[in-house]
């Protein structure tokens, strides 16, 4: 059994269908990516399986226990968090406090000294700058503490939305390298990214969405020698 599994997802704003009856799985340990263009319904998938949005059919399940009706929440208490697009890092409070806001669902308390260190060992900068306040950061620094803030949760799948949009080169890197690190450390990862050249290196297997629907899957490597794909989205031919 799959740790993640979308069976037949449609999700509608009002009468508008952005995502039209995907389906797709995520097993433990892997980073699964989707891939597509702006208003493919990546960031729509993603919310719903968070428990932001509401599908209107389908079915969602987490180790086998169904989603689609569970409170956000609660979602994030089973273990699935999700990093949002554009970082929602709450500027006016410091690095730590935005910290600790992601382990706000969690009762064992006594252990979250031992997640704030392991953030600080992913991104030393937020340990240097723990007391400054989160909206002096650069954008990729902001982009940190998002990624670390989920984290606090100590979640088994991580939703990553968009890491590198709007990053330096060099700063996407690194964030596709911790997210790599994190894969290596025991964490599956859906990883939404626009960046699809970065994004199928790192991915174990991905789908391509085009207006709400799968039309390609593979490995990261088949997608990556894919025509379609290279034609399509890494500006080749």
């Amino acid at each position: 059994m799959a740790m993640l599994e979308v069976k037949d997802l449609r999700v509608a704003y009002g009468k508008i269908e952005a995502v039209k009856g995907i389906s797709f799985e995520v097993e433990e340990g892997q980073v699964v990516t989707l891939i597509g263009t702006n208003g493919a319904g990546k960031t729509t998938t993603l919310r719903t399986i968070s428990g932001l949005l509401r599908p209107s059919s389908g079915a969602i399940y987490f180790e086998g226990k169904r989603l689609d009706q569970v409170p956000a929440h609660k979602i994030v208490t089973l273990g699935v968090a999700q990093s949002p697009e554009g970082r929602r890092i709450f500027p006016r409070m410091t690095v730590e406090e935005n910290l600790m806001l992601g382990a706000f669902s969690r009762t064992d308390h006594g252990a979250f000294t031992e997640d704030l260190d392991r953030v600080f060992e992913l991104f030393p900068i937020l340990q240097e700058r723990r007391a400054q306040p989160a909206g002096t950061f650069s954008g990729g620094e902001q982009q940190m503490l998002a990624m670390g803030r989920a984290m606090m949760s100590r979640p088994r799948l991580l939703l990553l939305d968009e890491p590198s949009m709007g990053l330096s080169p060099l700063m996407m890197k690194r964030i596709m390298s911790t997210v790599k690190t994190l894969q290596e450390q025991g964490t599956t990862v859906l990883l939404v990214e626009q960046n699809a050249n970065a994004a199928l290196k790192l991915a174990d297997r991905g789908y391509v969405l085009e207006v709400g629907s799968i039309v390609l899957s593979g490995t990261g490597r088949e997608l990556l020698a894919s025509d379609d794909v290279r034609k399509a989205y890494l500006g080749e031919g």
